[in-house]
């Protein structure tokens, strides 16, 4: 049935993310315009099956033909998104021609902006000729165009949503790869990825145990953390590196964890998974208290939000800040990011720009993605 109630001076977008975590398709219905803050309509999810997963981590490494395997991935990811999108407008009752376009981040296959490049696959003209919709996607292109690292492309988001004029708040998103984002009143918005969030955790479980994750944290509460590993993972440059900067599987992959780990004899694989957990925790914790002091609040999203020992060990470490989910400033914690490439579909169609200078270093101010019409 169709949804009517819907105001028809706000624009729909649908925001769909899927993540270096590589565990589905976050995709969320958002409502905006110039008169009300942005509302989250209805949301969906659809996991990654298991060949899909592998195949995304293949194309991690160079190979023999992987520009046939790439496309054609890309066109069974357009198909997921697919389902997504009709899922979640099933979810909201609201009929495809009311929506005014899909943004899609696409799959990260490579993120070399030193390079001058950053590659997300997912053949969007294939997911417009699916949805009958139209699809704003390769958002991050244009800022590295500009110089910039086109990540996080968050914060921009971060500032419209949850700034506040008096509060001054970090937003933690700790998927794949955690990244953080600076409010403070009066101030430049700070943001920058901080290292490995699920990542190195998820594929070392994936070894050791066969499962897509560690769930709630609870093997790497078994663990013990191993004090030297920690500090020889924590000198790795990217750490003290001073923002802008982002990264990605490129750097913090299985090989870069082994060639740590051939420095320590006979690490218990528990005991690995805890030093993990606290890699994750340690690099989010320095970063906020390096580039963040006196936030009153760190508001947590994505999927790390669900791990209960990572929260925990957050909370300890940061005990002169008030930690949340981003729940408790009105948008979901799973929400966040697919949210946030809805939001970048609007500015899009709008012509308004989508990135922060400050955050990705680009040279100024750009109008983000490209469009491929219905």
């Amino acid at each position: 049935m169709q949804n009517d109630s819907l105001s028809r001076d706000a624009t729909l977008t649908v925001g769909l993310m899927s993540g270096t975590s590589l565990d589905g398709v976050d995709a969320v219905l958002m409502r905006f315009s110039d008169e009300a803050a942005p509302e989250l309509i209805a949301e969906a999810a659809l996991p990654y099956p298991a060949d899909v997963r592998e195949a995304v981590l293949a194309l991690q490494a160079v190979d023999s033909n992987e520009l046939d395997r790439a496309a054609r991935l890309g066109n069974t990811l357009a198909g997921l998104y697919a389902e997504a999108v009709a899922a979640v407008l099933a979810v909201a009752g609201v009929a495809r021609e009311q929506v005014a376009a899909i943004g899609c981040h696409g799959q990260t296959i490579r993120h070399a902006p030193e390079k001058g490049y950053t590659l997300q696959i997912g053949n969007l003209a294939c997911l417009a000729e699916l949805s009958g919709i139209d699809v704003a996607g390769d958002f991050r292109s244009r800022d590295v165009a500009a110089g910039g690292h086109g990540a996080p492309l968050v914060p921009a988001f971060h500032d419209a949503l949850f700034g506040h004029p008096l509060e001054s708040r970090a937003i933690v998103n700790v998927g794949g790869i955690a990244n953080l984002t600076r409010l403070a009143p009066g101030e430049a918005v700070i943001g920058f990825d901080t290292g490995p969030g699920n990542m190195l955790m998820d594929a070392w479980t994936r070894r050791h145990l066969g499962q897509a994750f560690d769930a709630d944290g609870a093997w790497a509460a078994s663990g013990t953390p191993h004090a030297g590993l920690l500090a020889a993972m924590l000198a790795e440059p990217y750490f003290a590196a001073p923002p802008p900067k982002s990264t990605g599987r490129d750097l913090f992959d299985l090989p870069w964890l082994a060639r740590h780990l051939a420095a320590f004899a006979d690490i218990a694989p528990a005991d690995v998974q805890a030093t993990l957990l606290e890699l994750t925790v340690a690099s989010i914790a320095e970063a906020l208290g390096r580039h963040t002091p006196g936030v009153a609040a760190v508001c947590v999203c994505g999927g790390g939000a669900r791990n209960g020992r990572l929260m925990q060990r957050l909370a300890e470490c940061l005990p002169h800040a008030r930690l949340e989910l981003t729940d408790a400033l009105g948008l979901p914690s799973q929400q966040v990011e697919a949210a946030a490439f809805a939001w970048l579909a609007w500015r899009l169609l709008r012509r308004d720009s989508g990135n922060l200078p400050e955050v990705t270093g680009a040279a100024g101010l750009r109008v983000l993605g490209a469009l491929y019409p219905r």
